[in-house]
């Protein structure tokens, strides 16, 4: 199975203000802004290579992002992984013992399906699996 990185995802208190220093800092705008409402969140998309940045703001004080800045502070909120086959990569990571969060993938940003693995089975880090659809 192909397995490679394809986003950073960092969660900030203010999108806007953060589009404004990637902006600069990246010298181009985002390739795209959008709102996921089952998600509760608002996703700004810079290309970086062969890689994403993906700064997130939490639309709702009850969403995962806006809990993980209200815990954490803004920062670096996951690493995103593109598989070639989402549902078969769950499978065999249950199998290997790694947690789950979602067991059935979920539509994510940018036209694809995405499914999270739990940090406490992958070292402290929240790793998001991203198909294309």
């Amino acid at each position: 199975m192909s397995t490679k990185l394809s986003h950073i995802g960092i969660a900030v208190e203010n999108l806007t203000q953060a589009i404004e220093v990637f902006s600069t800092i990246l010298q181009r705008e985002p390739n795209a802004v959008e709102e996921i409402a089952d998600q509760k969140v608002k996703v700004a998309i810079f290309g970086a290579g062969d890689c994403r940045i993906e700064i997130l703001e939490g639309s709702s004080p009850d969403s995962a992002v806006s809990r993980f800045v209200a815990k954490r502070g803004p920062g670096i909120h996951h690493l995103s992984l593109q598989v070639d086959n989402l549902a078969k990569e769950l499978e065999r990571l249950k199998k290997a013992g790694i947690r789950l969060i979602d067991e059935i993938p979920r539509s994510g940003a940018d036209s694809t399906s995405i499914a999270f693995a739990h940090p406490k089975s992958t070292a402290g880090i929240l790793i998001e699996l991203q198909q294309k659809r």
